[in-house]
């Protein structure tokens, strides 16, 4: 059966939802009653969407359901691509038409009042915010944000706070905004935040990348008498006097300058603390363990004495050795002199000054025990008695 009704086919993706009515479908009670919604929506200030007609030197001309169309002045989208004929643009009326007077809508208030309840949202809902810095003022910048004005100290612009401007206009940022006020119009944001969260990001997936033992590449950042500071990926890392280096850390302490770049090995990390120890000393092999190599405990050897002191002698083994002995290792001779060979026996190595340990004494102990030895070897039928009565016709003689 055939009817008069226009038929409205489904929508596909919602159902029963029937699809608009083509425009030259529409009654003319349909768009007069639709010109005058928009007319009350005009002339009650609300935010409206505009087709554009006419684009010239000054003006955007758009249609608003009268006879003569509204205006938008062409400078209103200075900070966006000039619309064509044919687009829709939101705008707001600014000023009534009249005898020979367009009526003047406002594309710019619309979009801060658009942006006005966007801000609002972002701000409860603590969104991070894009915008793009669009101007430079005493102690901070000028923001848009999707048409709205926003203030951003210099003090919340980077991290640490910011003593000069470093942000150049049109430099796009990321923000949370920190104080709104929809009365006042006023928005304060921070790119610090941002800046700090996505900083303790990076930290924690650093920290968690390495491992003590690791070798890395920092910069010095500062040099006390306690040590080195020495900063890594963002992160502060100390090197203790200790670890400096093997011997004499107080004079290689001295090498070491501020802004240097540096190689050191990981020996602690602290992750709650984001706090790392590390050390120079550790990326070259240890003295002791070269002394170890080189020289075996308890093994004999001559020797030259370099310097006699009170606390002891002192024995120059080679450019990198030395060796000490000190007055309770003196020998049946007593102190020796300065430029005297002596054999002496290796019985340790200091562990803080790099020293082999060295006796006169234990050495020529263990001389007597082989000649006695040699003595019951070579003649058996001797007695101890004879041995030692032998011993001291000798010293006699001497």
């Amino acid at each position: 059966m055939e009817t008069n009704e226009t038929q409205r086919p489904e929508d596909p993706e919602n159902g029963n939802n029937p699809e608009p009515i083509p425009e030259e479908e529409l009654s003319m009670a349909d768009l007069l009653k639709a010109e005058a919604e928009v007319s009350e929506k005009i002339y009650s200030r609300d935010v409206v969407t505009v087709k554009v007609i006419q684009v010239n030197q000054e003006y955007v001309f758009v249609d608003i359901g009268e006879k003569k169309e509204a205006v938008i002045p062409l400078a209103e989208f200075q900070d966006e691509k000039t619309p064509e004929p044919g687009e829709k643009v939101m705008a707001v009326l600014e000023k009534k038409g009249g005898e020979g007077r367009n009526t003047l809508m406002s594309h710019r208030r619309a979009r801060e009042r658009a942006a006005l309840e966007l801000v609002r949202k972002l701000f409860e809902s603590k969104e991070r915010v894009k915008g793009k810095v669009t101007g430079i003022v005493k102690g901070g910048y000028v923001v848009d944000i999707s048409g709205m004005r926003a203030f951003m100290p210099l003090s919340l612009s980077e991290l640490g706070g910011a003593h000069k401007h470093y942000l150049p206009p049109g430099a796009k940022v990321r923000f949370y905004i920190t104080d709104f006020s929809e009365k006042d119009r006023k928005v304060v944001v921070s790119r610090r935040q941002v800046l700090e969260e996505d900083e303790k990001e990076r930290r924690a997936q650093v920290l968690g990348e390495i491992g003590s033992g690791n070798v890395v590449r920092g910069v010095v950042s500062k040099i006390t008498e306690e040590g080195v500071a020495v900063r890594f990926q963002g992160i502060e890392g100390f090197v203790r006097l200790s670890d400096v280096a093997w011997r004499e850390p107080e004079a290689a302490l001295k090498e070491y300058k501020r802004g240097q770049r540096v190689k050191c090995k990981v020996l602690s990390i602290d992750k709650e603390g984001e706090k790392l120890a590390f050390g120079f000393k550790q990326l070259t092999p240890n003295p002791v363990d070269m002394l170890k190599r080189k020289f075996a405990y308890r093994a004999h050897l001559k020797a030259k004495i370099s310097s006699v002191s009170k606390d002891g002698a002192l024995v120059k083994l080679s450019a990198q050795a030395e060796g000490f002995i000190s007055p309770e290792d003196y020998g049946a001779e007593g102190e020796p002199k300065e430029g005297q060979e002596v054999n002496a026996i290796i019985t340790g190595i200091n562990q803080t000054t790099f020293r082999l340990t060295l006796s006169i004494k234990r050495c020529e102990e263990a001389e007597d025990r082989k000649r006695m030895a040699q003595y019951l070897k070579g003649s058996p039928s001797l007695t101890l008695g004879q041995i030692l009565l032998e011993n001291s016709e000798d010293e006699g003689e001497l």
